[in-house]
């Protein structure tokens, strides 16, 4: 089986140095590349096509936000996946990394068994958020006034397709979804797989993001979260 490549992206040399033995001593992952800044962070995944980028947010020259935001339009780079990495859980960041095209979003206090963790699951294609804490987060992003509505994305879906994206809008596993439409789990895999296509979207993070935009959705009124271990809130 082919290893994982990995690029690692933060402006400070000894945490990407750190990053990359943490990461290099995996038997199923491999150091694709490191670069510096935002601009550094383009070249180098253009240059070695990795399957995961670790890309930090405030660095010189461009950002992390944007460097993932011209990542993930990059048709040449249209299988490589950004789990951006962060010191601050600032809402406005991880909503602008969602809108990015990022596949989740991991505190660098995380511990190294996490951050392996979230590596491996960002290249099967699984969002790094637990699914009630994504649609919270979506969900207070897209309430904002001037978000519109369009449902114009549907039209391409069957009914049944709608149903799964609107239960993966409301947080449910493909389990539940199972239970809830009465079908098998496999069945609901391959209706994932059809939105995925349908909708160009790069993971289940953004099936939810659609279905907040076309209002299949609604945005839940905030409550107490409990963070979880490598997303706690930073005193």
């Amino acid at each position: 089986m082919n290893s994982v490549r990995v690029l690692l992206v933060d402006d400070q040399p000894l945490l990407r140095h750190s990053l990359a033995l943490i990461v290099g001593k995996e038997p199923d992952l491999e150091v694709a590349g490191q670069a510096g800044d935002g601009v550094e962070a383009l070249t180098q995944a253009r240059a070695t096509r990795p399957d995961v980028v670790l890309m930090d947010v405030r660095m010189p020259r461009v950002d992390g936000l944007e460097a993932t935001r011209r990542i993930c339009a990059d048709p040449v780079l249209d299988r490589t996946r950004v789990l951006v990495l962060s010191m601050f859980e600032l809402d406005e960041y991880v909503h602008e990394a969602l809108r990015a095209g990022a596949s989740g979003f991991l505190l660098k206090d995380a511990l190294p068994e996490d951050l392996l963790d979230a590596v491996r699951r960002t290249h099967r294609g699984e969002s790094l958020f637990a699914p009630s804490i994504l649609t919270r987060l979506v969900g207070h992003f897209l309430s904002a006034p001037s978000v519109t509505r369009d449902r114009s994305s549907l039209r391409g879906l069957t009914a049944r397709e709608v149903d799964v994206l609107t239960l993966v809008g409301g947080g449910l596993s493909n389990d539940e979804i199972a239970d809830a439409l009465v079908i098998s789990v496999k069945t609901v895999k391959t209706h994932l797989t059809h939105l995925l296509a349908k909708l160009r979207a790069r993971d289940r993070a953004q099936l939810v993001i659609a279905a907040y935009d076309a209002g299949l959705v609604r945005p839940r009124v905030a409550e107490p979260t409990v963070h979880p271990r490598h997303c706690r809130r930073d005193r």
